[in-house]
């Protein structure tokens, strides 16, 4: 094959003479946000079972509440792999192009996923089963390691001028859309008796990824490469080992923005996924009305991360995610406070509850995360930038936090005013690394 044959597959992903993909932005964004959603649906389905099924079937022996902190410490170990994921995918991302990658970790993260809904129970196969889970896990992990930072760059770097935020803010749609779908799936499913949800019922909700990543597959694969990739490439800014060139030249920009995502993964992982636990342990309501707590709060922060990407653009990314940081520390004392009073078998309070932090405090620091990522690493180590501050920051900002809510939430016989402290002390530090972060104008964003 000849070089310019080559550098053609490269960009496009496919071979000389397949039809041509698309550099329509509609069809960009939609591609990057469709398959953002295909792969948290997969991500998260995992922690929404966790607590209904999963603990029950693979760790059958351990008390309800020790059988969970089992579960959610394999849930975590999905957050472990992330950062091996980032680095293998950020360096080949900024070595040949963010298309071709995207197309691997959605074939990986569905793969993985759909295994999971055939794995066999430890009441069949003994020890076994929870180590096969926690290796599909670790699959998982790695797969969605690469895929956030090549989404949100597929956009960003796509974007018109003067909108990199607010087109870096499609593909964050992902995330509720993802928990959303995982929550509505169980959801229904946990319609069926009892009996059948426990023995079969929850595997289909794996089985239905096999389904969205071949659409997924299809409509990524229309795509073109980014300019600022090309760019690169045609001013020969390529290097060979980008992660080695990220931490010699952007130390700085490393440390901060692991620091502010702090309060990102920490209030998704609280709201989303912890409060089913808390809703159904502590306050006593139903499984169902814990998963439609998830599902209607991620449907209303739908807009306000669009919003919060579009002001973004118009006043700033370090204010609105400064202003974001603050608002989660408030509303997360303000949430606990209104349910552990009246939450007990209350239905609208609890919703109540996780909607306020979770559909509108959230978003202001969700929507231009991306954006504010991207806008600190050059094109030649972006990939490889955001995926590790991303996926690295989400070891102990999203894995470990269902973890530790569970943990203080036990120390606290039943009370959540640790939990509620441990959101202030993580907003405090988002918010002081956002601060402290280089200025970018609404220039240097286009640029970035």
């Amino acid at each position: 094959m000849s070089a310019s044959q080559s550098q053609a597959t490269t960009s496009s992903g496919l071979a000389p003479g397949a039809s041509a993909p698309t550099n329509s932005k509609a069809t960009i964004v939609f591609a990057s946000t469709l398959g953002t959603t295909i792969e948290w649906y997969d991500f998260f389905l995992y922690g929404v079972l966790t607590p209904l099924v999963l603990n029950r079937l693979f760790f059958p022996n351990l008390s309800p509440m020790l059988g969970t902190i089992a579960a959610y410490t394999t849930f975590a170990v999905g957050f472990l792999s992330r950062p091996i994921g980032g680095i293998i995918f950020g360096h080949f991302g900024d070595r040949i192009g963010r298309k071709t990658i995207l197309v691997m970790t959605m074939l990986i993260m569905g793969g993985s996923t759909f295994l999971i809904g055939a794995l066999p129970t430890t009441a069949s196969v003994g020890v076994a089963a929870p180590l096969l889970l926690l290796a599909l896990r670790v699959l998982q992990g790695i797969g969605i390691g690469g895929e956030w930072g090549g989404a949100v760059l597929m956009t960003i770097e796509h974007a018109s001028p003067g909108k990199r935020s607010l087109y870096g803010s499609w593909p964050q749609l992902g995330v509720p859309l993802g928990l959303m779908g995982s929550a509505a799936v169980v959801a229904v499913l946990n319609l069926l008796p009892d009996s059948s949800f426990i023995s079969w019922g929850w595997r289909v909700a794996f089985f239905v990824s096999g389904l969205l990543v071949a659409i997924g597959l299809y409509v990524r694969l229309r795509i073109m490469e980014t300019p600022d990739f090309e760019r690169a490439q045609r001013e020969k800014r390529i290097v060979p080992v980008p992660v080695t060139a990220m931490f010699r030249d952007f130390k700085r920009e490393v440390l901060l923005t692991l620091g502010a995502r702090y309060v990102e993964g920490a209030c998704f992982n609280t709201f989303g996924v912890f409060s089913i636990y808390y809703i159904t342990h502590s306050l006593g309501l139903s499984r169902g009305d814990a998963l439609n707590a998830v599902i209607i709060s991620s449907a209303l922060m739908l807009p306000f991360i669009l919003l919060s990407g579009w002001l973004a653009d118009r006043y700033g990314l370090r204010r609105v995610f400064a202003l974001g940081s603050i608002a989660i520390g408030v509303t997360s004392v303000l949430s606990f406070w209104a349910m552990h009073t009246w939450g007990a078998h209350n239905y609208p309070v609890v919703l109540l509850g996780i909607i306020v932090p979770f559909s509108f405090a959230y978003p202001m620091v969700y929507g231009p995360e991306s954006s504010l990522f991207a806008s600190q690493f050059d094109a030649h180590v972006r990939y490889t930038g955001v995926s590790f501050a991303y996926q690295f920051s989400g070891i102990f900002a999203s894995g470990l936090t269902p973890l530790i809510a569970t943990a203080l939430i036990g120390a606290g016989h039943g009370n959540p005013w640790l939990v509620a402290g441990y959101m202030v002390v993580v907003a405090l530090i988002s918010l002081v690394s956002v601060l402290l972060m280089r200025g970018v104008s609404r220039a240097d964003a286009q640029r970035a």
